[in-house]
């Protein structure tokens, strides 16, 4: 069968650009009430039976019949059988990948993790204590969908910020486990993993089991009754994010292979039919080339159906007037994954405000960030990167304030509370800084 893509040809200097733009872009979070209605259900009887219900929805919706806990859990020997057990090209890479991971989070935890303190004229201490957390809980996506990258990016992150247990949960539907997760989590430290999935994983994780801990913060994909569970659950255990389809930018000048382009359009198309690629271009005669090549390469791939779907329902070729303009739409829409193809991306870095993860130059693929360039590949989607980050050390620590007093500096200090506590009202607090001067 042969497939066509056909991604909306849009230039900014239509009339009609605005509503063609924000219809390309337009995705809604909301889940379908009764997916919430069954979460809702899964987690409620998750909560009140533990692991009797862990093991009902795990044979119901995975087809693994077992009447222990323990049948489910994978133990340290298991993981390292399956790191032994993969081809030695796989052993290598995995290792590679996670040194870099590791180095990568290692330098940010020693820039933005690390405690800090002083004292000011008076001898007042203030500063701020970083923690980590003492228990996270990763979700990685088994079956059809299994991702080892995921299991190094959540699982690394969180064993550099010092946390003490990191409990992964992983679908094996029918019992079949996929080798190289399990490797993967060999690698990047996991202390305890289930074969569990679903919304049941998520409940078991956040209020725990006989045989699951509670953890105190949840990461990593699902599907939608997985990230449905994640919103429910926020509160009573933190979360990374709820993740939208998977988007990638290209703002191009035009001096990069356009088959490059088009196959980099491809990476995020294939993931799924909502996937969004976007091409942001001032040249019109490089757009058409790139398009050339997306109907001359698109057959070629194992995932045609999908990446076609993909970039005929929510993929965009913009013409823009500049590349200054091109950069003011980025923007706008605050991409997950944003590639600057340019033979100069340093000229236009500065002007690039918001985006999850910014590949600069066209040697630089979005796929080599996906698994190995060291940086986080959970990244926010849906133009939440406006006002979120990429995964990182720091979602696995907690900040405390610390603040320690002298008694010269409570003279001043409790001259300013006294005059605010009593214009709040709150005459205890005035006392009380009151007491401490002389």
């Amino acid at each position: 069968m042969t497939f066509v893509a056909a991604p909306a040809r849009l230039s900014t200097a239509d009339a009609a650009f605005e509503a063609q733009f924000k219809a390309r872009l337009h995705w809604s979070a909301d889940t379908d009430a009764a997916i919430e209605q069954r979460v809702a259900d899964i987690l409620a009887d998750v909560q009140q039976r533990g692991d009797a219900a862990v093991l009902e929805y795990t044979a119901r919706f995975d087809g693994l019949n077992v009447t222990d806990m323990k049948a489910l859990e994978l133990t340290q020997a298991e993981l390292k059988a399956a790191f032994d057990s993969i081809p030695a090209d796989q052993r290598a890479a995995l290792e590679a990948a996670a040194k870099r991971v590791r180095s990568y989070h290692e330098a940010q935890k020693k820039a933005s993790g690390e405690s800090w303190s002083y004292r000011d004229e008076d001898g007042t201490l203030l500063g701020q204590k970083v923690t980590p957390l003492d228990r996270v809980g990763i979700y990685v996506p088994g079956g059809k969908a299994a991702y080892p990258s995921s299991v190094l990016m959540n699982a690394i992150p969180a064993h550099v910020a010092g946390v003490g247990e990191i409990i992964m949960v992983v679908p094996t539907p029918k019992g079949e486990k996929n080798a190289l997760v399990l490797a993967a989590a060999y690698v990047a430290g996991v202390t305890r993993a289930f074969t569990i999935g679903g919304a049941q994983a998520v409940a078991a994780l956040a209020y725990g089991t006989a045989t699951i801990p509670a953890v105190h913060k949840i990461t990593g994909p699902g599907n939608a009754y997985v990230a449905a569970a994640k919103r429910r659950v926020f509160g009573t255990v933190g979360i990374d994010m709820i993740a939208g389809p998977s988007e990638i930018l290209v703002l191009a000048d035009g001096t990069t292979p356009p088959d490059w382009v088009a196959m980099d359009l491809f990476s995020q198309a294939e993931h799924d039919e909502l996937a969004q690629s976007i091409l942001l271009c001032p040249d019109a005669a490089y757009i058409d080339q790139v398009q050339a090549s997306i109907n001359r390469l698109l057959n070629e791939m194992p995932r045609a159906e999908i990446i076609a779907k993909s970039l005929t329902g929510r993929g965009a070729l913009i013409q823009t007037r500049s590349m200054e303009e091109a950069c003011e739409i980025s923007n706008r829409i605050a991409p997950e994954h944003l590639e600057v193809s340019s033979n100069d991306p340093h000229r236009w870095e500065p002007l690039l405000k918001h985006a999850g993860a910014i590949f600069l130059g066209a040697y630089t693929s979005e796929s080599l960030g996906d698994y190995c360039a060291g940086p986080n590949h959970v990244l926010p989607t849906s133009g939440t990167a406006r006002f979120s980050s990429p995964l990182g050390v720091y979602d696995f620590q907690k900040r405390s304030s610390l603040i320690e007093v002298s008694e010269q500096g409570a003279q001043a200090l409790g001259q300013i509370a006294s005059v605010l506590a009593h214009g709040e009202g709150l005459q205890a607090h005035a006392r009380a800084a009151e007491m401490r001067l002389k």
